[in-house]
């Protein structure tokens, strides 16, 4: 009977601890599942066919990327990885070197005229996915411009 009641209590417990965590512990928990995480500056090392993207270019990019909406996640297939990292029809990337935490993550960026495709590459993992920004997009073809 009092094992009964103390496992009530604690069960009580548990539950409304579960329910009711602090903002920053949440933040903290879904920020460990985010496909589409966020960059700073100084985290990020941009760079465009070769040639490392500074200054003002470099913060509208990172800002751009930060805004961008996330549609859509694609599944990979085991052994597909150099599909989705170098596509046929991709052109030059927008690559991206980061952290998260203590993993580099290297972003590969391809521009399309209807969406963006990001392909991330931490550890041994390649994940890829679909965002949709405008602004992106026509940025990546004024610096494409200005760079090659």
């Amino acid at each position: 009977m009092t094992l009964t009641i103390v496992m009530l209590i604690l069960m009580s417990l548990v539950k409304i601890v579960l329910t009711c965590l602090p903002t920053g512990v949440m933040e903290w928990l879904l920020s460990k599942f985010e496909v589409h995480a966020k960059l700073s500056d100084e985290n990020a090392v941009l760079s465009l066919a070769g040639k490392r993207l500074e200054g003002e270019e470099k913060q509208k990019v990172i800002d751009q990327f930060n805004e961008a909406v996330f549609l859509e996640k694609y599944y990979i297939y085991p052994g597909d990885e150099e599909r989705y990292l170098y596509p046929e029809n991709g052109g030059t990337p927008l690559v991206i070197d980061t952290k998260k935490g203590k993993n580099d993550v290297k972003l590969f960026v391809y521009r399309y005229d209807d969406h963006i495709d990001v392909v991330k590459q931490y550890k041994k993992k390649v994940i890829a996915y679909q965002l949709l920004s405008e602004s992106l997009q026509k940025q990546s073809l004024s610096v494409t411009g200005s760079l090659a």
